[in-house]
């Protein structure tokens, strides 16, 4: 199949006829219910991010490759992330399409790039949502017994604990699965009504931690027990696999551009906000857990943010804690999903997938897209069915997916980098509908978009390096340190034997303003 060709940037521009008629310049028209405000917006980022969901999982990883030290990992991330999340707002500026990432890398690099860019994005969301959902078997369980169904021991590690987990998962995904065909209406009340209730329960374990703090915020300096880090660095670098994990995401604003009302001056606000937001939030409730955590040890290590809380809070308040920590997880799950739906009805209505018709079709009393959201409930069911049989691979699939996320936004930044050293973007100032001037990085693109392109390689080599301590911390499986190259490797030959030759040609690619 030949791509179709990138012609010099003269594209679209934003006209005074509305957001669909704004739409309808690049070849769409206006299917999905376009509903959402500026704080839907801001959820639908901030809920895939969910601080409240991914540091209660993640803070021993990171607290025990770095010890107290590893706190610095936060704000680095951060930065790297906010050079990435700066390249999507000046791109969502200006195209205003669900399906973000596929959109983006498709006009940037071409319709090759684009649709891998799309493929690495929808399968590490896909693997993102079943993650999201079986941590569930975390939380509930300790909330009341009575959730622990199958079995009577509900670590996830355990026999009946993975099972259990897989129960409690493929039933949110249900769920979640059907909120996503009743509408986006349904979903943007749920996500708001989540969201909320998450930036209330972080403001109050910041509260909680910093007002039962034993020790000082100098407790950050300390990079663990003295004589053991002759390397200190390397450990440094492990740890910050944590923020990395947690820091994803934050583009979803830009998914759901087709459903925002003037997304091009809502979208571009909304990445950054969710974005640091999220490393606000997450900061604190970092240091809050170093300064009030009962010991610096081992302990820490294996409990994490759960261990804290208990000490700090005690069972009732801990109880409820954790209920809004299983709110998190819902509209954690249900963000991805969506967004997910989104970007494969977008590819789809490109005639970029098998069943493109069937799973381009939007149902026209919800504006939904329903076959991707019914698939992608499937497809998340099938793959905790994995952790059954051993989650040592359910949690290595987890953390390569993460991997994956990265490549979609290199596919994004890097052809980016080089359309702008070509000259983008070019032609006179745009305005969205309402008047208002695009966001636009000027003078300081090429920069940003430099360091944000080198960012990502580096943290994709860091994400991807096989150690034994990251993939196989039982030494078990010994292949499974490779796990990064191998999965990464696997995902180029599957997205080769599946690239769409013959199908029909997609819009064509009309440059960027």
């Amino acid at each position: 199949m030949t791509s179709t060709a990138i012609t010099p940037p003269t594209g679209p521009s934003p006209t005074p006829g509305g957001d669909a008629h704004d739409l309808s310049e690049f070849g769409y028209d206006q299917q999905l219910h376009r509903s959402l405000g500026k704080f839907a917006s801001f959820a639908a980022g901030f809920s895939f991010v969910s601080i409240l969901t991914t540091i209660f999982q993640l803070f021993g990883l990171g607290f025990g490759f770095g010890g107290p030290a590893f706190f610095w990992t936060w704000p680095i991330v951060y930065a790297g992330q906010f050079l990435v999340a700066l390249c999507f707002a000046e791109i969502a500026a200006r195209y205003p399409l669900s399906g973000a990432i596929y959109q983006w890398s498709r006009r940037m690099g071409g319709e090759v790039i684009g649709w891998f860019g799309g493929w690495f994005m929808m399968i590490a969301q896909i693997v993102t949502a079943s993650a999201a959902a079986i941590a569930l078997q975390v939380v509930l369980p300790s909330v009341w017994s009575g959730f622990q169904v199958i079995g009577d021991d509900p670590t996830l590690t355990s026999t009946s604990g993975a099972a259990n987990a897989v129960l409690l998962g493929s039933i949110l995904l249900i769920v979640v699965t059907s909120i996503n065909c009743v509408g986006i209406s349904w979903i943007s009340r749920i996500n708001n009504i989540g969201v909320t209730c998450e930036l209330v329960g972080v403001t109050a374990v910041v509260l909680a931690l910093f007002t039962h703090a034993r020790r000082g915020p100098d407790v950050v300096f300390d990079t663990g027990i003295p004589g053991q880090q002759p390397g200190y660095i390397w450990a440094f670098i492990v740890s910050g696999l944590m923020a990395a994990y947690v820091m994803v995401g934050f583009g979803s604003a830009g998914e759901l551009a087709e459903e925002t009302r003037n997304p091009r001056r809502v979208a571009p606000r909304t990445i950054r906000l969710a974005l640091t937001v999220s490393a606000i939030g997450g900061g604190l409730m970092l240091l809050g857990a170093l300064m009030a955590a009962p010991t610096l040890d081992e302990q820490l290590a294996a409990g994490g943010l759960p261990y804290v809380l208990d000490s700090v809070l005690g069972g009732f308040w801990g109880k409820v804690l954790l209920c809004d920590v299983a709110v998190a997880i819902f509209i954690c799950t249900l963000a991805i999903q969506t967004a997910c739906s989104r970007l494969m009805f977008s590819m789809a209505r490109d005639g970029r997938l098998p069943f493109s018709k069937t799973l381009s079709h939007v149902n026209e009393r919800t504006g939904t897209p329903i076959a991707p959201a019914i698939l992608i409930g499937v497809a998340c069911v099938g793959i905790l069915l994995v952790n059954v049989g051993n989650s040592a691979i359910f949690a290595t699939l987890a953390s390569v997916c993460i991997i994956l996320i990265y490549l979609a936004y290199l596919a994004v930044t890097a052809p980016m980098l080089y359309r702008r050293l070509q000259g983008w973007p070019k032609g006179p100032a745009t305005v969205d509908n309402e008047g208002n001037k695009l966001f636009s990085l000027g003078r300081f693109g090429i920069v940003v978009n430099l360091l944000a392109v080198v960012y990502g390689a580096l943290m994709v080599v860091n994400l991807s390096w096989p150690r034994a301590e990251v993939f196989d911390p039982t030494g078990e499986m010994p292949f499974l340190r490779w796990a990064g190259p191998i999965c990464i490797a696997a995902t180029i030959l599957v997205g080769i034997a599946c690239f769409p030759r013959g199908r029909q040609h997609p819009k064509p690619v009309t440059s960027p303003v």
